[in-house]
């Protein structure tokens, strides 16, 4: 498949800048690919749709206040500093973004908060906007992480073109969240309220979770006509023994297995034994997934609307069919969904 299978008109105004006032009442398209129909509903109507002993695997990845500003030492320019990771946690090297970049050379120094308390070297260049930074703080590593913690904030995509507000700190994070390390949200996850969890619980639906830390080339853009040539960049994913036990029982009971979300589906799909089944896996992937892809673990898939010719947008119409998936997006249009990070869901099953 090509690139240019998938542009679509996106009008402006159905990019999603906030999030539904209540988690699972934002709305929900329900793909059925068998019967090639399509329903329109609230995502918490989504319990009616799974039956006891079904599972849904969730990624418990935690978002963490990646976007810093600091000012340039002399200049005082006002610099963007977005966290990408932790290179080296005694050095206290990471690896960041920064922009404008072209003022930002190897030898700068960047002063972050009132009282100049952290500061930041540039010790060398990555990319056209990547940096190396070390750190320098007078304090323990965990005073240091507190600082990085005080200083950043929400790390919400560009596209929301508006100052953070304090509920996307609660919003732009799912409700079960554990292990820190990504710098977007899962998003497909948002939608999931205690109340709905709780319901689907006692219906006797299970859970098991996986983690894979989202990095920016989330969103990066595709630039190349022909897909195969395309490249992820890695994310780290993490499955327990205990979780490869939950999925590979549900698989052999011929259950419902649930992919919540894109990098659920990314992080399965990167580790499949030869007879179908899920391993446990500790490390890092840049699998793409684009039409046409057999898979191995999920038979149904929760995800969120996507933009036009995103590697997102491409995995889920490996799973949905190509076409049923225009045929979709082009009635989401029609029927004003929301789409993107804060946007409305899709169920395929």
């Amino acid at each position: 498949m090509k690139l240019s299978h998938f542009k679509f008109d996106l009008p402006e105004e159905l990019l999603a800048v906030r999030p539904a006032e209540h988690r699972d009442e934002s709305r929900l398209m329900v793909l059925n690919r068998k019967e090639k129909t399509i329903e329109h509903k609230l995502f918490k109507d989504i319990i009616d749709y799974f039956d006891e002993g079904d599972l849904m695997i969730v990624n418990n990845t935690k978002v963490f206040p990646a976007r810093m500003y600091g000012e340039k030492e002399k200049t005082g320019a006002r610099i963007e500093v977005f966290l990408l990771r932790e290179l080296n946690a005694e050095s206290r090297l990471w690896d960041v973004l920064v922009d404008p970049a072209r003022k930002i050379r190897i030898g700068n120094k960047l002063f972050f908060g009132d009282d100049e308390s952290l500061v930041a070297e540039v010790i060398d260049n990555t990319t056209s906007r990547g940096r190396t930074l070390r750190f320098l703080y007078d304090g323990s590593y965990e005073e240091f992480r507190k600082k990085l913690e005080e200083l950043g904030e929400t790390p919400l995509p560009k596209y929301i073109n508006r100052p953070v507000e304090p509920e996307d700190e609660e919003r732009y994070q799912t409700i079960y969240a554990k292990h820190e390390g990504a710098v977007a949200a899962p998003t497909a996850g948002l939608h999931f309220s205690k109340h709905l969890m709780k319901r689907l619980e006692i219906k006797g639906v299970d859970f098991a979770e996986v983690t894979l830390h989202v990095g920016l080339g989330t969103f990066s853009p595709v630039e190349v006509e022909d897909l195969s040539k395309h490249k992820m960049d890695s994310e780290q994913a993490i499955i327990t023994e205990e979780t490869t036990e939950i999925v590979n029982n549900a698989i052999d009971k011929k259950r419902r297995v649930c992919a919540v979300g894109t990098t659920v589906m990314r992080a399965v799909e990167s580790s499949v034994s030869s007879n179908n089944r899920l391993n446990s896996f500790n490390g890092w992937t840049n699998k793409f997934i684009f039409p046409p892809y057999d898979f191995s673990i999920a038979n149904c898939m929760i995800t969120n609307f996507h933009t036009p010719k995103s590697t997102l947008m491409m995995m889920v119409a490996a799973f949905a069919d190509y076409d049923f998936l225009m045929k979709a997006y082009d009635e989401a249009v029609k029927e004003k969904y929301k789409f993107y990070s804060y946007g409305d869901a899709m169920l395929i099953i």
